[in-house]
């Protein structure tokens, strides 16, 4: 049998950062942990699965005595405040109004989309919504991560591809992909095409260097490094 694990949980806490910050009682832990899946999946709702399309690779969650922190990451933070921080205030109200709890949002921009896992996996879904050619579309985004910094990258797709009777699967690798070391960034997507003859599964994995070094998303315009904080140790 295959021993699978996602590579975002097989690093949290160790070299990735939890997606969830804060304590609690054991009283309330259970209720909190539910409220971080309910405002995920409202988040991924309202800006990822309805127009406009603002591109949200992941949610952060941090509390405090009184207040729920988000940091949302997205490749389109005009799209998610829109016009004079209205976007962003019609979400906080609907946020607050779903746990009852005081919410602030803050927009983290990602750089460099093509090298964020997620993002191409949303890119792919929706090309393949399109009926655009899987092969070309997957060839495409490999090359556009390798062009934009990745040291490897690997598209897994696996459904009715091109609206074939039988669901197969179809890869796609470019570079080298170590998913067995611990101090390799690797970084992970999955998403749903949801067709006219069928769901799609989309994955990606991409790899872009050691912790140790600067990632193609942590420099700057001069191409210097920009200081990161350290993470846990092995």
């Amino acid at each position: 049998m295959g021993q699978k694990v996602s590579p975002i949980g097989f690093r949290v806490g160790i070299t990735e950062e939890w997606r969830s910050r804060w304590y609690a009682p054991k009283a309330a832990y259970g209720e909190f942990l539910i409220e971080d899946a309910k405002l995920r999946r409202i988040v991924e709702e309202k800006l990822n699965n309805q127009a406009p399309y603002a591109g949200c690779s992941k949610v952060e969650i941090e509390r405090t005595r009184n207040e729920v922190k988000l940091i949302i990451h997205t490749a389109r933070p005009g799209m998610v405040i829109g016009p004079k921080g209205a976007e962003v205030d019609k979400l906080k109200e609907h946020l607050e109004a779903l746990i009852d709890r005081k919410v602030s949002v803050n927009i983290h921009e990602i750089k460099n989309p093509e090298i964020n896992a997620q993002l191409v996996g949303f890119s792919i879904a929706e090309q393949l919504k399109k009926r655009a050619s899987f092969r070309r579309v997957m060839k495409q985004k490999c090359e556009a991560a390798m062009q934009a910094g990745a040291l490897g990258i690997k598209i897994i797709c696996k459904g009715r591809l091109g609206g074939s009777e039988m669901a197969r699967c179809e890869t796609q690798k470019m570079g080298s992909i170590p998913l067995q070391t611990l101090q390799a960034r690797v970084d992970y997507g999955y998403a749903i095409s949801r067709t006219t003859y069928g769901t799609i599964g989309v994955r990606v994995w991409i790899y872009t260097g050691r912790y140790s070094e600067p990632s193609p998303e942590a420099t700057d315009g001069d191409g210097a490094a920009a200081p990161r904080r350290s993470r846990g140790r092995l």
